[in-house]
């Protein structure tokens, strides 16, 4: 299995074993059911869609529901497709946690940014701004955006006020600091993106293992 579904919970601190406090994130990884398995033959590649955090019933459309109940789980908030490794066999119904990160040093972790809304470019883009005096009427403004009457046009790409934040990225090659299978919890070093209590997708790293290869 390339990964996982878990929920962030915050960040503290863990002491190595020269005595060095580490900054980590917690996430609460699984327990995550096997909803449905994807073969080539049915449906053109093979894969797992994973179910994440039960839901009640009333909130579910009855096709999903009747989705769920094919899978013998309960509704679930969140659904994920996997790929399959050569080799590996699950079916419906199991349970996966983050017991499977054994022996894994390195993740890659994708989840949606904080929410920040519209902002300037002093917050945005860590721009200057114009002079913070009694008689400057630019303080926080962007200034010149356009050129002359050639090209006479703003050019792509250019940094201007706008949405900030929102924005599903990925953080790559986060160390895996703990796994704590029984309380199904994984403790990596450094920060995650999203705020507390987000959703994220946890996945072996794939750089640092062609690097290994």
């Amino acid at each position: 299995m390339q990964g996982l579904l878990g929920k962030k919970i915050g960040m503290t601190r863990v002491f190595d074993a020269d005595g060095q406090q580490v900054p980590v994130t917690v996430l609460e990884v699984g327990p995550c059911v096997v909803v449905q398995c994807k073969s080539r033959d049915c449906d053109g590649y093979t894969a797992v869609q994973l179910g994440f955090a039960e839901q009640k019933e009333s909130r579910v459309v009855k096709p999903q529901l009747g989705h769920y109940k094919k899978a013998a789980c309960a509704p679930m908030r969140h659904l994920h497709e996997f790929e399959m490794e050569s080799g590996e066999e699950v079916k419906v119904g199991d349970r996966l946690t983050a017991a499977m990160f054994e022996g894994t040093e390195f993740v890659d972790i994708t989840g949606l940014t904080k929410g920040k809304g519209f902002q300037g470019v002093v917050r945005r883009h860590g721009m200057s701004g114009g002079p913070i005096t009694h008689g400057g009427h630019s303080k926080r403004r962007v200034g010149s955006i356009g050129c002359r009457s050639y090209p006479g046009r703003v050019h792509k790409n250019k940094r201007m006020p706008g949405h900030q934040g929102n924005i599903r990225i990925t953080q790559q090659n986060l160390k895996v600091v703990q796994v704590r299978g029984a309380d199904n919890l994984l403790l990596v070093q450094g920060a995650v993106p999203g705020p507390k209590g987000a959703v994220v997708v946890i996945r072996r790293s794939i750089k640092k293992a062609k690097r290994a290869s």
